[in-house]
């Protein structure tokens, strides 16, 4: 029973996959966007309401500004390598929310979402447009969609490992529970977060390029980040996201490729 419960899981694993655009990778997709999509655009609504969207100031409209701008690079992209229609499903919308946070983030199918908090930290157009490409990456490479999937996988590995272990002593049970939660998250959870913040950063950066904004400025973000914070962090291996010296080298050294690939789409001078 249990030799066919794992043939069937893994049956599952390689059924359900989709492919990521930028890597050309399969990623775990135990969700379909046909479902997930719908309900981000719910849970953004929610948010919505709950907060104080700034509609008219030249802060939110620069922010959609900077947004529509790298939504069309993105489009123009996908395009150009065979994902014509990609975004089909997607609605674009560029939010503005009053809040001393220092956080932006995106969800499946387009929502993007600005606090007032990070915009010192931005400081220009340019930094907007860096974490515009971070977070309109995410949305487009299915971040989210990952992450509950791999949700999904490491509860249950603690669902296999509870029924494995049904007949021992209750100490061993939770001996066992408390491992595996603390080895998932460090080992497993923690490292595929800070794999998908990497790979926004990429993407974004170039992103970013194609709709003109200069990318051998991105790392500078994470300098003042970096000084916003009084540069303390916790551990990497401890952390959702790399730390800001890794992302401030690896936007370094992307940075010519980004422009590279922008020459391509005939973008030649930068904001």
């Amino acid at each position: 029973m249990k030799t066919i419960s794992l043939i069937t899981f893994v049956v599952l694993m390689l059924v359900n996959c989709n492919t990521n655009p930028f890597t050309g990778k399969k990623t775990m997709a135990f969700v379909s966007n046909e479902k997930l999509i719908p309900m981000s655009f719910q849970q953004y609504n929610q948010v919505l309401s709950e907060s104080k969207v700034l509609e008219d100031t030249s802060e939110a409209k620069m922010l959609r500004r900077v947004g529509n701008k790298i939504k069309v690079a993105a489009e123009r992209w996908l395009d150009a390598n065979g994902y014509q229609g990609y975004t089909k499903d997607y609605e674009w919308e560029f939010k503005l929310i009053e809040d001393d946070i220092v956080n932006a983030w995106a969800m499946p199918g387009g929502k993007v979402a600005f606090y007032t908090g990070i915009l010192p930290i931005a400081e220009n157009e340019r930094g907007v447009a860096t974490i515009m490409g971070h977070e309109i990456a995410h949305a487009l490479a299915n971040h989210g969609q990952q992450r509950m999937s791999a949700s999904m996988l490491q509860q249950a590995g603690a669902v296999a490992g509870t029924i494995a272990l049904s007949e021992q002593e209750p100490e061993v049970q939770q001996g066992f529970m408390a491992a595996y939660g603390a080895g998932s998250q460090v080992l497993g959870m923690l490292p595929f977060s800070r794999k998908h913040e990497t790979e926004a950063d990429k993407i974004g950066l170039t992103l970013m390029a194609i709709a003109g904004y200069d990318p051998t400025d991105a790392y500078k973000l994470w300098e003042r980040m970096g000084n916003a914070g009084n540069g303390e962090q916790p551990p990497e291996f401890l952390s959702t996201h790399p730390s800001h010296d890794t992302r401030i080298s690896n936007l370094k050294d992307w940075a010519p490729d980004a422009i590279e690939t922008a020459k391509k789409f005939g973008v030649n001078t930068f904001k």
